[in-house]
C-alpha cells in the first residue's frame, strides 16, 4: 500500500469501515511508574474501527521523571543527600518516600 494515492488509501479504509481524524495536539504525555513520555511537536491521527479507538502518535520524545519535587525535597532532607541521589532512590523505589530515605540511611556494604 506504500505509495497509493492518499484519497484512494481513504476511500479503501471507509470501506472497511475505518474512520480516521488529525488531532491538533499541542503535546502528549504518556505517564509510566516513576517517569513521563513527553511528546512534543506530536502528529495524532485517531483511527476508529468497529466501534474501537487507537491512536497513532508520532514526534520528538523526552523522559522526564514524575517524582514531586516535594517528594525529592524530603528524602533529600530526611536522608541528607543530594538532589540527584534522592531522585534515584525514590525512582528505585518506584516513587516510596519511606523506602528511599531507608536505602540511603543503610550504610554501604
Amino acid at each position: 500500500m506504500m505509495g497509493m494515492d492518499p484519497r484512494k488509501m481513504e476511500q479503501m479504509m471507509k470501506q472497511l469501515g475505518v474512520k480516521t481524524r488529525n488531532i491538533n495536539a499541542k503535546k502528549v504525555v504518556i505517564e509510566e511508574d516513576g517517569q513521563k513520555l513527553v511528546v512534543e511537536n506530536p502528529s495524532v491521527v485517531e483511527i476508529e474501527m468497529k466501534g474501537q479507538k487507537s491512536f497513532q502518535i508520532s514526534g520528538d520524545v523526552k523522559v522526564e521523571s514524575s517524582i514531586p519535587e516535594d517528594d525529592v525535597r524530603m528524602v533529600m532532607e530526611q536522608a541528607g543527600v543530594s538532589e540527584d541521589d534522592a531522585k534515584k532512590a525514590l525512582e528505585e523505589s518506584k516513587g516510596d518516600i519511606a523506602e528511599a530515605i531507608l536505602k540511603l540511611k543503610e550504610p554501604s556494604k
